[in-house]
């Protein structure tokens, strides 16, 4: 067998493979869409394998997670909607924007998203990458040589001479969020062998039963929800107590008033009302203890004013001088 035959058969085999994992992915991508109601979409921007293959093995039992082009996943997810005739995984299609992944799950979305962010692995700042957070250099003594000074100078950073070696003045606001990682300050961060970027996968879209929606609702807590009831019920309340009208949240607190004015009415006519007697017990007890309170300094003044009053000095009389002068 020639050499271009053995080269033809190899880019055969390569092919074929390629196809054949087509495929495969289609059906198992199509699968899930048919098993599963609910996904949740992940970016896996700088993500490595390593960090992918410890996810998959945390997801056992709570997801599936899948990867591919999107321009695949698109395809397959038009062609199933297709025959489903207007299936509601079609409204995924414009959340799917570069490198994502797919996490089918039939469990709490809460509890996946707390997997899939929790694996964050620490990297270093690469020259042109966007930072997905702030980088402040601390200040102190960097270990590095006098000869680097002028490198610091280059960067804006206040530096001086301590014990042969250089030391950062105070901390640096070096890189801001958002802003482009520079080749000088990779290069510094590099050789302070600091990694001041955590990458890992950030879920943005959750799709449950047909409905998207962001993936900041799946932090809100019941704890949350119920406090914002609570608040929207002392709301109405108040509302209808001002206003007069009746509703189910100031009904209560108007039966209150009530029963207090009529308590009010009964001690000033003396209508005998049930547990008026009690009311009026504890109302003659009441001034008891306030006036022993108001006692003490009462006779706290009657003392101050028994001791003997300390003599002031009187002061000597202004004698207007010019006028008897011209008097």
């Amino acid at each position: 067998m020639s050499g271009a035959d053995s080269t033809k058969q190899k880019k055969a085999k390569v092919v074929r493979s390629k196809t054949e994992r087509k495929q495969s992915f289609f059906v198992k991508f199509t699968n899930l869409l048919a098993e599963y109601n609910k996904v949740v979409i992940a970016e896996s921007d700088n993500v490595g394998s390593n960090q992918m293959q410890k996810i998959r093995i945390e997801l056992r039992g709570k997801g599936v997670m899948v990867m591919g082009k999107k321009t695949i996943m698109r395809k397959v997810i038009r062609g199933f909607a297709e025959a489903g005739k207007n299936s509601p995984w079609e409204s995924l299609l414009p959340s799917i924007k570069g490198n994502v992944a797919f996490v089918f799950s039939k469990g709490d979305l809460s509890e996946v998203k707390k997997v899939l962010e929790a694996n964050k692995v620490s990297s270093p700042a690469r020259a042109g990458a966007t930072a997905p957070n702030d980088v402040v250099v601390p200040g102190g003594n960097t270990g590095m040589e006098p000869t680097k000074t002028s490198f610091f100078q280059a960067l804006s950073i206040p530096t001086k001479i301590s014990k042969g070696q250089v030391e950062i003045i105070s901390d640096v606001h070096l890189i801001k969020t958002g802003q482009k990682v520079g080749t000088s300050e990779a290069a510094l961060l590099q050789m302070l062998n600091i990694k001041p970027f955590r990458y890992g996968l950030k879920v943005t879209t959750v799709f449950d039963e047909g409905a998207v929606y962001d993936a900041s609702v799946l932090d809100i807590s019941p704890d949350y929800i119920v406090s914002k009831f609570h608040a929207g019920v002392q709301k109405i309340a108040a509302i209808g107590l001002q206003t007069g009208y009746s509703t189910m949240a100031s009904a209560f607190h108007s039966i209150v008033k009530g029963y207090k004015n009529a308590l009010a009415v009964a001690l000033i006519t003396d209508y005998p009302l049930a547990k008026l007697a009690e009311i009026k017990a504890a109302l003659a007890a009441g001034p008891a203890p306030a006036a022993a309170t108001a006692a003490a300094p009462a006779k706290e003044e009657k003392k101050e004013a028994a001791k003997p009053k300390k003599e002031e000095p009187k002061e000597e009389e202004e004698v207007d001088m010019g006028l008897s002068l011209f008097d």
